[in-house]
């Protein structure tokens, strides 16, 4: 069975955490120790979040006055390899030292005209209070917009319309590779309209859950799997009142609302997935990948389901 899976930012750093190497490789290798036993037993390809990472190297990058910061389709390759390396080196040392594994820098097309790049909505880097915003919003042009109790700079998210390594992937996936790829919703790029087939790189971040979910259905995987610090995806979240959802059908989760800066675009991108294909998608915690494969846990979304199934 081929899985493709999504990796919240929390597999990487958790919220308020300081950004140091050691964290993001603690946090890795406990994503490791969830992955490596569904791993071993199936195919499987691993994208995952960037936006603390691509707004530490920004930050990094800006403290360097000599020469102007890197752009964000750079500074998501860089990422991408960095990310990557840390996967492939705490899986590989809970997996067999036959199975290969590969990082794939992954450009995915987006079109310029996408209305997303009129209204900014995705969040990047680390968190800040509302003075500290203001000033680097002021400094550098930054749109920001409130993220729980703080602030965050916001960048446009446009859809992903194609991603370009899908032939050496499946490639690798023939050869029973890890493949770890479209990290941080992919390397933003465009066809420049002044040009005739010549790519650019985009300033703007492509939602990593719509990308993997184009992902899996490109590659036609048997089941794609989000995995967040959420059990599942839940009704009236945060109320006594809220409830787990077991299993839904597309249609059923389309007729409710969810919030638009965290479970919104995975219920999105599940729905997708399932409608367009006819096969499952889930959503839930990383730890209980496991049981999530087995309908035990987290939320699946299926076409068949009929309806809402609470937990």
């Amino acid at each position: 069975m081929l899985i493709v899976t999504a990796l919240g930012g929390n597999a990487l750093l958790k919220r308020g955490q300081p950004m140091t190497a050691q964290n993001q490789r603690e946090n890795v290798r406990i994503a490791a120790m969830s992955l490596a036993p569904v791993a071993a037993e199936h195919d499987m390809v691993i994208g995952h979040g960037n936006g603390p990472q691509v707004g530490l190297l920004a930050l990094q990058g800006a403290a360097y006055t000599a020469v102007e910061t890197y752009p964000l389709d750079v500074l998501d390759a860089e990422t991408e390899g960095m990310v990557g390396y840390m996967i492939e080196q705490e899986l590989g040392n809970l997996l067999p030292f036959e199975r290969p594994f590969a990082t794939l820098l992954t450009m995915i097309e987006v079109d310029t005209q996408d209305p997303a790049f009129a209204n900014p909505t995705k969040f990047i880097g680390p968190v800040y209070d509302k003075a500290d915003a203001d000033r680097l919003a002021a400094e550098k042009g930054w749109a920001i917009k409130p993220d729980g109790d703080h602030w965050r700079r916001v960048v446009a998210s446009p859809e992903p319309k194609r991603i370009f390594e899908l032939r050496p992937m499946k490639w690798l996936l023939e050869k029973h590779t890890i493949v770890i790829a479209a990290g941080g919703g992919g390397i933003p790029t465009a066809y420049d309209p002044q040009a005739e087939r010549k790519l650019v790189g985009v300033e703007c971040v492509i939602d990593k859950d719509l990308a993997t979910e184009l992902l899996a259905r490109e590659l036609g995987a048997d089941l794609y799997v989000m995995l967040t610090d959420a059990d599942a995806v839940y009704v009236d979240w945060g109320q006594p009142t809220q409830r787990a959802i077991r299993r839904a059908s597309p249609d059923a989760l389309a007729a409710m609302t969810f919030a638009a800066g965290s479970m919104g675009p995975k219920v999105d991108a599940a729905c997708r997935f399932a409608r367009a294909t006819g096969k499952r998608a889930a959503i839930g915690a990383l730890a209980d990948l496991s049981r999530i494969l087995a309908g035990e846990a987290g939320t699946t979304i299926q076409v068949d389901a009929g309806g809402i199934d609470y937990a």
